[in-house]
């Protein structure tokens, strides 16, 4: 029988029970399983998001194989750590393309990452999801077999714009970012973006991430009369120093930016959690509570579900962990949809879906479009509010 969504992820106790459903016969149980590769910054500075999506993958690949995996198949997981390092993702990548023969890539979780792997993805025809938001690693004209689940950068920074510009109602904007691959690229769209919407750029930079003093950068902002920091980085180490060097200075400006301003592992970096006010992160309303504390109903289920499982939060973001369950389903229902592992299939399922009820968002993907996220579905969160990796709404949003 066919096994629904939320019964093989989060599902009922009769629907994890021997007496739910038929369990394969021993010939299909042996059967091969299916290979899917995570290609993860496990450690390194820009881990953050890895802890959140890896938790997620985990809860989904476990959930899905005590089920009875896939039409008998069970999901095996190849994780190999990165450090966000995109040599080291290379090496990764063609590993499990040429020796592992894996039969779809999760990942990498970051652009930088990304740049360097898409393209032997694609020579490979290799199936692969990720979250990396940078506007060029999606082309299905290049990349067919490409599929991004998450917000482009542009669909972020238009949201960080919006904000600084509609509601806080700031004209002069300084945007710093890290020295990567992804906080270059994004540094610059942003600025070029601020540019035409008739804002001023009074001061632009790319620090090094593991740089301990912050104190230069930031007294360049302030001289230049920035009335607002616009941050582009996955590095919470750099971002909570940028905290503690803004109440150093007494400057009460805000920080609005990327979603990783509001991960959990800032708290334990700020010097006061006073530091981590007036920041303002990326979010979503499938991660985002009212005024009475309530998620969405599906995401409240899904809270529950994780804490039942002991799956941390306080720690990450509520839509990594979704994310990483998302990703790993995907790869399930194209395998389930199409009947075998063969790419052709994974990837004309993956470009059939119209608004995919993921836990993080509704996914649709065609043939000529692999931007899978929303852009309705993007908010920005007051950083310092997580509740279970989920965050009030910044002030301004009605």
């Amino acid at each position: 029988m066919a096994i629904s969504r939320r019964d093989v992820l989060l599902g009922s106790a009769g629907a994890l029970s021997a007496a739910s459903f038929s369990f394969p016969s021993p010939a299909v149980a042996q059967a091969e399983p299916i290979k899917i590769g995570f290609l993860a910054a496990m450690t390194g500075p820009s881990s953050a998001p890895t802890v959140g999506f890896n938790r997620g993958v985990m809860f989904a690949v476990e959930a899905i194989n005590s089920a009875g995996g896939v039409k008998g198949r069970k999901i095996e997981l190849i994780t190999r750590d990165t450090q966000g390092d995109p040599t080291k993702a290379v090496n990764a990548t063609q590993e499990m393309i040429s020796q592992l023969r894996v039969h779809g890539i999760w990942g990498p979780l970051n652009s930088g990452e990304s740049l360097a792997t898409t393209p032997i993805m694609a020579r490979a025809k290799m199936p692969n999801i990720h979250p990396c938001v940078v506007e060029t690693l999606i082309d299905p004209a290049k990349y067919p077999n490409a599929f991004r689940m998450a917000p482009s950068n542009s669909q972020w920074d238009d949201a960080v714009r919006n904000y600084c510009l509609n509601i806080l109602k700031v004209k002069k904007v300084a945007v710093i970012g890290d020295t990567t691959g992804y906080g270059v690229t994004a540094v610059g769209a942003s600025v070029a973006a601020f540019k035409k919407d008739g804002a001023e750029i009074v001061y632009q930079a790319n620090i090094d991430a593991t740089q301990p003093d912050m104190t230069p950068d930031l007294l360049r902002a302030r001289n230049a009369g920035a009335e607002v920091i616009v941050v582009w980085s996955v590095t919470t180490g750099m971002e909570a120093r940028m905290f503690n060097t803004r109440a150093a200075m007494n400057w009460d400006v805000a920080f609005v930016g990327h979603p990783s301003l509001s991960s959990g592992e800032i708290a334990g970096l700020v010097e006061k959690p006073a530091n981590w006010e007036k920041v303002y992160a990326v979010g979503y309303k499938s991660c985002s509570y009212d005024a009475g504390g309530k998620l969405p109903p599906k995401s409240e289920d899904l809270v529950a579900r994780l804490a039942k499982a002991n799956v941390m939060l306080s720690d990450t973001l509520l839509w990594w962990i979704a994310g990483g369950i998302d990703a790993i389903e995907l790869f399930a229902k194209a395998v389930e949809a199409s009947g075998s592992t063969d790419p052709t299939g994974i990837v004309a399922y993956l470009n059939s879906l119209t608004r995919y009820p993921g836990y993080f968002g509704d996914y649709t993907w065609t043939p000529t479009q692999h931007n899978g996220y929303p852009t309705d579905e993007i908010v920005m969160s007051q950083a310092s509010t997580a509740k279970n990796g989920t965050f009030a709404l910044a002030p301004g949003y009605s």
